[in-house]
């Protein structure tokens, strides 16, 4: 059974309360949220299904219109103080029932006048209201669907907005796959770019390893055995040796070249 129960007056603002079923199903299922239109099965007796589905919902939503007040029932007289009128009829079920009730008020529509309400419904003028605007409708349904997860328990479970949100920030919490030992720096992207010597271009998807741009002089970021060769002026020559890997000490060998006179000796 709903949760939510959309209360509306035929020819005052039913797009409006489309707008607010449709937002509302979206974020907490098509079943928590009565709309007579939608929610009422072909062969289904109609008194019935409204009066049990607003006294089984937490929170009754009266969209109000500018018409909404001055409506006319077939016999001319104000819809408001006739007994029979629906829109009455569930908003004091609702009040009855102990149900949350939001007065939701359309575009220009002005907040309620006590003096203008029958005497039992007279109560409903000191709820307070929230505003749907036409200019803003994302934002404004947005801000109610917030509110009522917050105020119903079981809705703030249900609501796929914060469960999405919820996903996102444990995804973006929830370090990268590590397996194994590794040294060095590990890198996750989707896409680096970046400009180098060496002709290795673009790297793309994810890659782990020791990433070092331009470099100037031998590099060795793995396992095994180092020897690099550095050039010294003058007549020096010699040898860097890194053993193993890389935490070695590094030797150094130095000699002096043979003059070419004293090498013909």
């Amino acid at each position: 059974m709903p949760d939510i129960f959309v209360n509306y007056r035929t020819g005052d603002e039913e797009g409006a309360a489309t707008l607010v079923e449709r937002e509302l199903s979206r974020r907490f299922g098509n079943e928590r949220v009565f709309r007579a239109s939608k929610s009422i099965d072909p062969g289904h007796r109609f008194p019935q299904e409204l009066i049990t589905a607003v006294r089984r919902s937490s929170v009754l939503l009266a969209v109000i219109g500018p018409r909404w007040a001055e409506a006319r029932s077939a016999d001319g007289r104000r819809a408001l103080d006739d007994p029979a009128d629906w829109t009455r009829r569930e908003i004091l079920e609702a009040m009855e029932s102990g149900a949350l009730v939001i007065p939701v008020l359309v575009n220009k529509a002005t907040r309620l006048d006590r003096r203008a309400l029958p005497a039992e419904m007279q109560e409903l003028a000191d709820y307070q209201y929230r505003r749907l605007d036409f200019r803003d409708t994302e934002a404004d349904l947005s801000g109610l669907a917030d509110e009522l997860a917050d105020l119903v328990p079981q809705l703030g479970a249900a609501d796929t907005a914060r469960k999405t949100e919820s996903d996102q920030q444990q995804a973006a919490d929830r370090p990268g796959d590590r397996r194994g030992e590794f040294r060095g720096t590990s890198l996750q992207a989707r896409e680096v770019k970046q400009r180098q010597r060496g002709g290795i271009g673009n790297l793309n998807g994810d890659f782990s390893g020791t990433f070092i741009s331009d470099p100037q002089a031998p590099v060795h970021t793995g396992d095994g055995d180092q020897y690099n060769a550095p050039r010294f002026s003058g007549d020096n020559t010699g040898v860097n040796y890194t053993g193993g890997d890389n935490s070695s000490t590094v030797h150094q060998r130095f000699e002096r070249r043979r003059r070419a006179a004293e090498e013909g000796e």
